[in-house]
């Protein structure tokens, strides 16, 4: 069951920042809330308020919101229209499918003098004669009445009608109180019941679930893989059991029920039921040695529809963990494995999760070998030390096979040869050439 929350406004504030103190439009539709509480001290300024389809059982802690305009309380348990004469800009309230019966409380929204649209389709009080007739009296400033407009010929006949159309109501009213009240005593009987048939269920013995896992449970290493496959009775138990929930589920869907606020609730709590047993996974499994391919097996019934990307899978060497939906199965390996050779796939057929993880060859310990007495090695490194002593130890070198570096000669010099230079042809002018003129005072080229 929800309640309102600072966190839960927050979290449906994040068109304003998640600041609450300031917010205009809060939606809360959905949210299995039970009460309406805290919103007139935390959201003063607020216009717009959605609460449809809640299991709210009673209008209250309102009265502050001075500046709501519209209030949606539709599809949830509320009986009485009560405690909104605070709310003075009020001019839309939606009540459709409610279990409203006492249609004469609408005179508290007398006070609500904006008030110009009400919806009560849905309600107990909307199959009386003359409801329309006694709103349309009862409240003259509406302007519009389960979605359609009211006339003025309209209100002035109610108005003309209203005494005979009220005496009408009220005793409508008080057949249905009388009919409510059997429905609670019969709902608060049945309820005793089903608590007293849930303590004797808890009080039998009935299969444990050994060859169950709940999810996030570790199987104990000390277990044998040829253990963990179940027998065929505990099997069969299992299986028996697992029809029986789907028979009482059905049962439960097609038993003829009133709509009350009683009924509401106890399907809420079917629903609830039904949830937590589905986070309550208990996942059959099988783990096989296969010896012949020397490999380890484990069968995983995960469910058939299961998005794979929803699964996991996590092999090491002594364990092998898978996340389903993020809740973890982790089981001890009987065997180490090689984690980059194992495989894991889902069946066709049943969607079943099959890992096998090949057995390594040779089994690598990690246990160091047996250590000599600690006398003993202490004795021994002394005598050691001693024969060193004694023995000087000298390192010979063979003169036939040693080279030591010529110094002298490690940078040799290279012989300058001096490089013969080529005469080159003197070049003379030729007097022969007709441009040639000789001038005495231009020395001669060498």
């Amino acid at each position: 069951m929800g309640r309102i929350t600072e966190d839960l406004i927050r979290r449906n504030a994040e068109h304003n920042d998640c600041v609450i103190f300031s917010l205009e439009e809060l939606s809360l539709h959905q949210q299995e809330i039970e009460r309406l509480e805290h919103i007139d001290k935390w959201c003063r300024d607020l216009k717009i308020l959605y609460l449809q389809n809640n299991l709210i059982g009673k209008i209250e802690n309102v009265s502050k919101l001075k500046k709501l305009e519209y209030l949606n309380l539709a599809l949830n348990n509320i009986e009485k229209v009560e405690n909104l004469e605070g709310c003075e800009g009020l001019t839309k309230l939606d009540l459709t499918i409610n279990f409203i019966g006492e249609l004469s409380s609408i005179k508290t929204l007398r006070h609500n003098i904006h008030l110009k649209e009400l919806f009560l389709m849905g309600n107990p009080c909307a199959d009386f004669d003359g409801y329309r007739q006694f709103v349309v009296a009862t409240l003259q400033q509406l302007k519009w009445l389960d979605g359609k407009e009211i006339e003025r010929s309209e209100r002035i006949q109610a108005l003309q009608n209203f005494p005979v159309i009220e005496q009408q109501i009220r005793e409508q009213e008080k057949a249905y109180c009388l009919k409510r009240a059997k429905d609670k005593e019969e709902a608060q009987r049945k309820l005793q019941e089903d608590a007293d048939e849930g303590k004797k269920e808890r009080s039998q013995p009935g299969f444990d679930g050994r060859w169950y896992t709940d999810i996030g449970a570790p199987l104990p290493s000390s277990v044998e893989s040829k253990d963990l496959q179940a027998p065929e009775i505990r099997e069969g138990e299992c299986n028996r059991k697992k029809v029986e929930d789907e028979e009482d589920d059905l049962e439960f869907w097609n038993k003829p029920s009133l709509f009350t606020p009683e009924s509401r609730l106890e399907t809420l709590r079917h629903m609830e039921k039904q949830r937590k047993a589905q986070e309550k996974l208990r996942l059959d499994f099988s783990l096989k040695d296969d010896e012949k391919r020397k490999q380890i097996v484990l069968d995983l019934a995960v469910y058939r529809y299961l998005d794979t990307s929803l699964i996991d899978v996590d092999v090491q060497p002594t364990y092998v963990r898978v996340l389903v939906k993020g809740k973890p199965f982790q089981l001890v390996l009987p065997a180490e494995v090689k984690p980059d050779s194992s495989s894991a796939k889902r069946s066709q057929t049943t969607g079943h999760l099959v890992i096998c993880m090949p057995k390594v060859d040779e089994v690598i310990t990690g246990c160091p070998p047996a250590s000599k007495p600690v006398a003993s090695t202490l004795d021994s490194s002394r005598e050691r030390k001693t024969e060193r002593s004694r023995h000087t130890e000298k390192l010979e070198v063979d003169p036939s096979k040693r080279s030591f570096p010529d110094v002298a000669n490690i940078v040799q010099e290279k012989k300058h040869t001096p490089r013969r230079v080529r005469s080159e042809p003197k070049i003379t002018p030729s007097e022969e050439d007709p441009d040639f003129e000789d001038n005495p005072e231009v020395p001669p080229l060498i």
